[in-house]
Parts: structure tokens; sequence; C-alpha cells
């Protein structure tokens, strides 16, 4: 059995994650910093960044797997994986902004639709537990 809609997740979520690690070790270079954020506003931020997606990817990863594995709609899973990447996106240029004293904006749609689609994937494996084997 192949997961493609989990794999390409994965792998976008992992280049994300490999952009965010530099931007923090370019942070680190630039404010000299070795350990935790020092006392560096963008260095939290930056942080922030990439630790918010080391959070929440596994979990949405895990559940897509789930879900691909039970056969459900294809087009429903790379919808839901694709609103999770791009909310990912969201919320880093948001976290930049808010940063930058711009707008809050973006940084809550992110946190929103990464939310959404962790939640409509938890409640689809719920679903899928209660009526595939419990009322079978």
């Amino acid at each position: 059995m192949t997961l493609p809609v989990t794999a390409l997740t994965a792998a976008i979520c992992a280049l994300l994650m490999i952009f965010l690690l530099f931007k923090v070790v370019g942070q680190r270079l630039r404010t000299e910093t070795g350990f935790g954020a020092g006392s560096d506003p963008k260095m939290d931020m930056v942080r922030g960044c990439h630790s918010n997606l080391v959070e929440n990817a596994p979990i949405a990863i895990l559940l897509l797997a789930l879900l691909e594995m039970t056969n459900a709609h294809h087009l429903a899973l790379t919808c839901l994986a694709g609103l999770f990447l791009v909310a990912r996106v969201v919320h880093v240029y948001g976290m930049h902004q808010h940063f930058a004293d711009k707008t809050l904006r973006f940084r809550q749609l992110g946190v929103m639709g990464s939310t959404l689609s962790i939640l409509a994937m938890a409640l689809w494996v719920i679903y899928l537990f209660v009526t595939v084997n419990l009322l079978n």
C-alpha cells in the first residue's frame, strides 16, 4: 500500500522545517546566541516558527497516513493536506508580519487553517472508528 498524499505532505513539511531551521541557525550566527533565544526578540520569532511546525506536522502527517490507509477519499485528503501546508506557510509569513508590527491576520489564518485541517482529520478518524468498528 502506498501513501502518496502522506508522503508528499511529509516531504513538503520536511523541506519547510529545514528552511526554518536555516533561519534559526542564521539568526544564531548573527546574534552569536548558542542556546535559547538570548535577549533577541527575532530569535524568539524564528524559533517559534520552527517549533510550531515541528509541534503540528507530526500529528497531521500521522492522521493523513491513518486515513489514507483506510482508503479514505483521495481528493478530500489532498484538500486537507493542502490546507494544512498552505496554513503552515501562511503562519510563518504571519509570524514575520506580526514581528514587524504589521498585521496579526496572517498568523491567525495560519493557526486557524492548521487547526481546522487537523480537527477535520481527527474527527474523520473517529467517525471511521465508530462506523466501521463499532457499528458493524
